[in-house]
């Protein structure tokens, strides 16, 4: 093997041997790499990963096409290059190097005293260098980010000159990206489909992408005369060839059954041609996101479509995430329906736990971790939901822009028992149904907790919840069987307390605090002068104020009782946080930079 000089100026197809050979065995077989998603919108860059949770470790093959002088890629909180946990490949013009190292808030580059990532081996293949390494979920590195369910931001950078030292690199001058994936997929069997699976695909008919960062397509589509009631039990994605760095997730809806007929339409979703009706085809029949594969309902239950008392009219939306702006490319991308005609024992059921969406709930402008919190009480589980429980399979968590983090908490006679699902990293443009690794049952009697964390650092007036994207919502889409009468199970705060809120506030400030009966909650929040006292105020109402539940059955009618000024529920025992499980052994690798060596020839 000799060592080649500079790949500055020209690319080349290299083969990378690392010189720690022993490392060589613990790779695993392409094959059981099963996960895959592009990094950037040219394709350039993509990485493919497995999980492996007896290890707690995942390893990573990034391909890499048209290797200038070096990558770098890494995860963050929220998708900066800044204060990032990276793995960095560059050459200095005579030699190749490969180390973990870690950004500061500058953007500076720097090694990592512990080296948690670990180089397996590197190679050429016909699509370009691929580098495979692993890592554990967590490593006690400080530096290191913790790898956790949910969401996660990867990053990624192109080093295009050679440089002296890792220390010479600025994430900041570089040209770089994110990608949201969720790594830590669970390990679930795949059901075996009914012989009599037939399959219906729900598409964008040739769209012509627009040439601009995001769009939104509304696509409408129905169901034949007489189709009669099905189960869903499987569904995919149909992803256009050459556009799969551009399609970022779709969703399909299944329009409203109080209406006879929906127009067609085929456009962006925030366009004012749009059919106003169309604003009532929300109930979700599938839902897919960069990196998922296909989602598969639990062999005794499926997802009833068609039949009386269900509409024909199918919405889908997709998402279009075109950085580059590229113009002239054409999608077709859509949603692969398997269905049966033979039921199974249970129809699955789709309800919402979280908060009514009311602007008597609202985020005050400036704050970097503000939560709200809503209820499915124990009075309304107690009333709603079957002798046996209902067992809980997979979630869609959902707010709007200003959402950082979203979490809903199973309690039972006053103690918090486990979670039902959790994103850390959340983020309003990466949403998907998630299977849970492990069935949750709530039983008559529980509740379900939704509490949402929100950034509203750029934003000068209050955000209250709503409809409109710059409104808010706090929302877990639960998927669950069998189905009960029950689809919302959510809650708010009482609006007399939240006048009481005004008319406080407003004896204590000198500005007048709007208290008019004929004013609106949102010109009243818009009137408060959000000092600190406004805010610590109305974060203490939201903590003891009563709530007005809504614990509605699919009619949008509540089940009868009384459900205003109704108490918060009593939770007399949290769970712990959970504590990052250390490696036996961390930092296998150097101290320093792995030095690659390098041969091949010029592509």
């Amino acid at each position: 093997m000799r060592e080649v000089a500079s790949m500055y100026g020209t690319v080349v197809a290299v083969f990378l041997v690392i010189l720690v050979a022993a490392l060589q065995g613990s790779a695993p077989p392409e094959s059981s790499l099963p996960y895959r998603v592009p990094l950037d919108p040219q394709g350039t860059m993509e990485l493919s990963w497995n999980v492996s949770y007896t290890q707690e470790t995942i390893h990573f093959e990034l391909l890499v096409r048209g290797l200038q002088a070096g990558v770098l890629f890494g995860m963050s909180d929220r998708g900066e290059l800044q204060n990032a946990d990276v793995v960095v490949l560059w050459t200095d013009g005579d030699h190749a190097y490969f180390a973990d190292a870690w950004t500061d808030a500058k953007g500076q580059v720097h090694l990592d005293a512990q080296q948690d990532y670990q180089l397996l081996w590197a190679h050429r293949t016909p699509d370009g260098l691929a580098l495979l390494f692993r890592r554990p979920f967590s490593t006690c590195d400080p530096k290191d980010y913790l790898i956790e369910d949910g969401t996660v931001h990867l990053v990624y950078g192109i080093l295009e000159q050679p440089l002296r030292s890792l220390e010479a690199i600025n994430a900041s001058s570089l040209r770089t990206g994110l990608q949201r994936v969720q790594l830590l997929k669970p390990e679930l069997p795949e059901p075996a489909l009914p012989p009599d699976t037939r399959t219906m695909e729900v598409r964008a008919p040739h769209v012509l992408i627009p040439d601009q960062e995001t769009t939104y397509w509304c696509h409408m589509a129905e169901l034949p005369r007489g189709f009669a009631r099905h189960h869903i039990v499987m569904y995919e994605p149909i992803v256009s060839e050459g556009n799969e760095a551009l399609v970022h997730h779709m969703e399909v809806f299944q329009c409203s059954a109080e209406f006879e007929s929906f127009p067609h339409f085929s456009g962006p979703c925030d366009s004012k041609m749009k059919p106003e009706r169309l604003n009532y085809c929300r109930h979700v029949l599938a839902a897919w996101a960069l990196g998922a594969k296909a989602f598969y309902y639990p062999e005794e239950a499926g997802l009833a479509f068609g039949g009386p008392g269900s509409s024909r009219y199918l919405r889908l939306e997709v998402h279009y995430h075109n950085p580059l702006r590229m113009e002239g490319r054409r999608d077709s991308s859509g949603i692969r329906l398997y269905y049966t005609a033979t039921l199974r024992r249970f129809d699955a059921g789709i309800m919402e736990l979280g908060l009514v969406y009311t602007p008597v709930m609202a985020i005050p402008p400036g704050e970097t971790d503000f939560v709200l919190t809503g209820y499915c009480t124990d009075k309304c589980t107690q009333l709603a939901l079957p002798p046996a429980g209902i067992h809980i399979f997979a979630s869609q968590l959902h707010t709007h822009l200003t959402g950082r983090r979203v979490v809903t908490v199973l309690a039972r006679g006053g103690r918090e028992r486990q979670i039902v699902n959790q994103d850390n990293h959340y983020s309003p443009h990466f949403q998907e149904i998630r299977m849970l690794k492990k069935v949750v049952t709530v039983y008559p009697g529980d509740v379900l907790i939704t509490s949402c964390a929100y950034n509203t650092e750029d934003r000068e007036r209050a955000t209250v919840g709503g409809f409109g994207i710059l409104e808010e919502m706090c929302v877990n889409y639960i998927h669950y069987y069998p189905q009960t009468q029950l689809e919302l199970c959510k809650s708010a705060v009482d609006a007399g307390f939240l006048q009481k809120y005004f008319h406080l506030v407003n004896r204590f400030n000198s500005e007048d605090v709007c208290t008019c009966p004929q004013a609106s909650v949102p010109q009243q929040f818009a009137s408060v002068p959000w000092n600190s006292f406004d805010r610590e105020v109305l974060k203490a109402l939201y903590g003891f104020a009563p709530i007005s539940m809504h614990c509605n059955k699919s009619t949008a009618v509540r089940f009868q009782g009384e459900w205003d000024l109704q108490p918060l529920p009593e939770i007399a025992s949290r769970l712990p946080e959970p504590t990052p499980h250390c490696p036996a052994h961390t930092g296998h690798g150097p101290a320093g930079p792995t030095v690659v060596s390098i041969a091949g020839g010029k592509g």
